[in-house]
């Protein structure tokens, strides 16, 4: 597979409009169209970004927590599967406050990522979902 492009990341959510709202108002995300899949209670909506990446948030009847949502990183590495989703952003510490401002809870506060020339943040989404802040701008600099 050599042509693939990263299309979307997809969440299980416990309450589908509330998420919806949290996401479009905090990441400025509109939603591109909304599903059901009657036979197993399934809705979503798939919001579009106006820089192209999507969030697809899922709510079906029935679902349950995985377990106990990870304080951080950190502890999002000890389970298997998804453990945050990353945006790429021009200023770490003005997302991370903005997202803050939008209430996500800080659960890594911005500093140097192991990456040289990259910083960093986390912060979790209204239901525990954790999303990395990134910024390569120093690091794209250096490589050009």
């Amino acid at each position: 597979m050599t042509s693939a492009t990263f299309d979307h990341v997809g969440i299980s959510v416990a309450d589908l409009r509330a998420a919806a709202g949290w996401y479009c108002a905090a990441l400025g995300l509109v939603k591109e169209f909304e599903f059901a899949v009657e036979p197993v209670a399934l809705r979503g909506v798939m919001l579009l970004s106006p820089s192209g990446y999507r969030v697809e948030l899922i709510e079906r009847l029935g679902s349950a927590a995985a377990g106990p949502v990870p304080a951080g990183p950190d502890e999002a590495a000890l389970r298997r599967g998804y453990g945050h989703m990353c945006l790429d952003v021009p200023d770490v510490d003005a997302a991370h406050n903005a997202l803050l401002a939008a209430g996500a809870a800080s659960r890594m506060l911005p500093r140097a990522s192991p990456e040289a020339g990259v910083r960093m943040a986390f912060v979790a989404d209204p239901e525990g979902n954790l999303i990395e802040l990134i910024d390569r701008t120093a690091a794209r600099a250096r490589a050009h």
